[in-house]
């Protein structure tokens, strides 16, 4: 992981959230330079909310960006633990109002079918995705790819044909939704954004212990363009 990891550290999450915007922006006017349209996946919880809100003031094409989830709460929109709900509260609206969104639940009848009916949706993404931005949990998981999950092996294989899978396991709260490994690890930009002393040692204790298999090293360790960590100590 050492060798594939980039870390930056900030003073303040402020620093933190205003330089990864313009980080994340430019990385997405440059895919829409080359391709006529870029594609951004997020994560939930409530440490990017400053970050939401610094991206959706950057001046570019929104209307050529899709934005999706990198994992999901298997509960409506109207859920205040919905990450789609905090998406659209937080970063939707502004300049990047205009941007396309694509979600991952969906009123099914349990969390394995919302995951098979959002493959058409995320499929439509291509691959790789121009941006993932991750969080991480002070267990070392990132994305929905929790350690005691008992289909952890399929989530994070490299191989992995599906690009949405379940998880339900104690760790996760509730059902969830995640994309899987090979969308994650090969992002042409892919980020992870942690704020506070507690998580920063988990990441670290990640970077120095090689036997470890927390799940945030599992994707360091497959990224293909190495993860580019933005860490602020305050949080």
């Amino acid at each position: 992981m050492a060798a594939s990891a980039r870390l930056r550290t900030f003073a303040t999450r402020e620093d933190l959230a205003a330089e990864l915007a313009a980080t994340v922006s430019d990385r997405l006017r440059e895919a829409i330079k080359s391709r006529g349209s870029a594609t951004l996946a997020v994560s939930g919880g409530t440490t990017p909310a400053l970050f939401f809100e610094a991206l959706s003031h950057e001046n570019l094409d929104w209307a050529k960006v899709i934005v999706t989830l990198v994992d999901e709460r298997f509960v409506p929109p109207s859920s205040e633990r919905s990450n789609e709900r905090l998406v659209r509260e937080k970063l939707l609206k502004n300049e990047a109002r205009l941007a396309r969104f694509v979600g991952l639940y969906s009123d099914a009848t349990d969390v394995d079918e919302a995951a098979r009916r959002s493959e058409a949706g995320v499929a439509l993404l291509g691959s790789p995705l121009d941006v993932v931005v991750l969080g991480m949990g002070t267990d070392g998981h990132t994305a929905s790819f929790f350690a005691d999950a008992p289909n952890i092996d399929d989530l994070t294989n490299p191989s992995q044909a599906r690009r949405v899978l379940p998880v339900d396991t104690a760790s996760s709260g509730e059902p969830r939704l995640t994309l899987t490994m090979p969308l994650i690890a090969n992002a042409r930009f892919l980020a992870l954004h942690i704020e506070g002393d507690a998580k920063r040692g988990v990441l670290d204790r990640a970077i120095a212990e090689k036997t470890t298999t927390l799940p945030i090293r599992m994707v360091a360790n497959s990224a293909a363009s190495g993860l580019n960590v933005y860490s602020a100590r305050t949080g």
